[in-house]
């Protein structure tokens, strides 16, 4: 890396002093210099920055000054390489509408503008009302991260949360439909979840104790204080995260816990607000699962047995410890499945096999299946969540490296799709101009190595063109959520190589290779998520 270029007006480089600090871990003392960078009360710095300890924040702005010394001459290049950077993206986008019940939910942006706004329109289109705009509700502070918003079942009223601090604290308030106004209700120092209950007059939160650590469900009644919430669910062990969704059918409230190999899950009864959570199955090392809920069944997705690539298992909701549980679709060694989606009357499976991805559908009173038909050789595909259970309709992601990301509605009974978006691209972009093909590459074990090669329609493949190549190992994030239809970034997503070619300059002759990740992993920060999202 070529170093920054010093000017006659740089200011000299701060130099940290020394303060050793001596500490003992494991028998063994260490002294750490710079110890004293860490402001002893940083949990309180979290809450509120200003209460950072004086020399720590001198010695930080010094170091923005002295950056801004050697690079403030770039000032006019930097907004050069903003302005070509936006202008390959489309600033007033929105989402497809989300129905559910009367209404279309959805989430935007305007142009210029850095927040989304979240809104609604009568189910079968019309006029855009929007609850939330994130723009006007950042522009008195210096800090903004919109954590996202969820509806009541009764459409009255829409939770959000934001965090203004950067602290990652997101507090929850509750906005009346009717007049734009939020509510008394406020709840702080949480990560920004919510499940209402069934009546739209108390919603769950998960609260982050001062290690900033998700350990704990709480309940809040709408026109309570905080102090008066009550506890509903304490995780016991601290290395362990603690979130809540909806289930597939809104019936419940999951609280979903575990860490990077063991999962537990139990149930709220949201018709119940009182009731105590329900166990699914209890946990053990190494064992993961996920549920979705139809009626008296739970569906699981399962690691259980040695499924290594997981399987699918159903249960009674009155007894679904692990002895009740029973093989749908078995572990199938070298299919990996990777998500599902539960309806009224469909099964949908998200899974890869010889690092392409699939979408199978299954028919729940048939048992008949089909997956859904691409034609391009390799994609990457993703299910987005939705309000509704009781439908055929299932919204999924289809991108590649030639086509940009495409937006569908699928009716499953039917089998017929209907595009509902494509991502522009305001400074051009062809499909037509490119070719992808895939290839298989021997390694040195004997395995064959899926390579996805992207270039020209019109390079001359004679082995003289540039190639830019980059490798990496394919990520196993396996992602419990689904996609919010007022958020983003929630989609299960699958990608169809751990290894592709790709020409990310629009060069006359040119090819190269980059990586596909297998999942994109979810946020932290994004409210409650749809009916079925896991």
């Amino acid at each position: 890396m070529t170093p920054a270029k010093k000017t006659k007006d740089s200011a000299p480089a701060p130099v940290a002093p020394r303060r050793p600090h001596s500490f003992t871990t494991h028998g063994i003392t260490l002294v750490d210099d710079y110890a004293w960078l860490k402001d002893a009360d940083w949990q309180e710095v979290l809450r509120d920055p200003e209460v950072l300890s004086a020399d720590i924040r001198e010695y930080l702005e010094a170091e923005n000054d002295y950056t801004e010394s050697l690079l403030g001459h770039t000032a006019g290049l930097q907004k050069t390489l903003v302005a070509e950077m936006r202008g390959r993206i489309k600033e007033d986008d929105s989402s497809v509408p989300s129905p559910d019940g009367p209404y279309a939910y959805l989430h935007k942006f305007r142009e210029g503008g850095q927040h989304e706004l979240f809104g609604r329109s009568a189910r079968n289109g019309g006029e855009i009302e929007i609850v939330l705009d994130g723009d006007e509700l950042a522009a008195n502070h210096e800090y903004f991260n919109f954590g996202g918003a969820r509806h009541s079942p009764d459409h009255k009223l829409e939770a959000w949360s934001a965090d203004i601090k950067g602290s990652e604290y997101f507090s929850i308030r509750v906005r009346n439909w009717a007049d734009g106004s939020d509510l008394t209700d406020l709840v702080e120092e949480t990560d920004g979840s919510v499940v209402w209950s069934a009546d739209s007059k108390a919603f769950f939160y998960v609260k982050l104790d001062d290690n900033h650590r998700p350990l704990q469900i709480w309940r809040h009644r709408l026109g309570s204080a905080q102090a008066d919430d009550v506890l509903i669910y304490q995780e016991q062990d601290s290395g362990w995260f603690t979130h809540i969704h909806e289930s597939a059918s809104g019936r419940f409230g999951v609280i979903a816990g575990g860490d990077h190999d063991t999962s537990e899950q139990r149930l709220i009864d949201l018709a119940d607000a009182d009731a105590s959570p329900r166990l699914v199955a209890k946990r053990e090392v190494g064992v993961q699962y996920s549920i979705a809920d139809r009626g008296d069944e739970l569906f699981l997705l399962t690691n259980a047995d040695g499924a290594i690539d997981f399987k699918i298992v159903t249960a009674p909701l009155k007894s679904p410890e692990r002895a009740n549980w029973r093989d749908l679709i078995p572990h199938r060694p070298g299919v990996y499945i990777m998500d599902i989606d539960l309806f009224a009357g469909h099964l949908v499976r998200l899974e890869r096999a010889n690092a392409l991805p699939a979408i199978i559908i299954r028919d729940l009173k048939t048992a008949d299946e089909h997956a859904i038909a691409f034609d391009e050789a390799a994609y990457s595909l993703g299910t987005l969540g939705g309000y509704e259970f009781d439908t055929t309709n299932l919204r999924f992601s289809y991108s590649s490296m030639t086509t940009p990301s495409e937006t569908y509605d699928y009716d499953m009974a039917s089998r017929t799709r209907q595009l509902r978006k494509r991502q522009e691209i305001p400074s051009g972009h062809n499909p037509a101009d490119y070719v992808t093909t895939r290839i298989m590459a021997p390694a040195h074990d004997g395995a064959e190595v899926p390579v996805s090669i992207l270039h020209r329609r019109d390079l001359k493949r004679d082995g003289k063109a540039p190639c830019c190549c980059m490798v990496m190992a394919p990520t196993a994030w396996r992602c419990r959520r689904r996609s919010p239809p007022t958020g983003s970034h929630w989609s299960t997503a699958v990608s169809s190589t751990p290894l592709r070619i790709s020409a990310a300059a629009p060069t006359r002759a040119g090819a190269g290779i980059s990586t596909a990740s297998a999942r994109r992993r979810p946020t932290a920060s994004m409210i409650s998520r749809p009916r079925g999202a896991r």
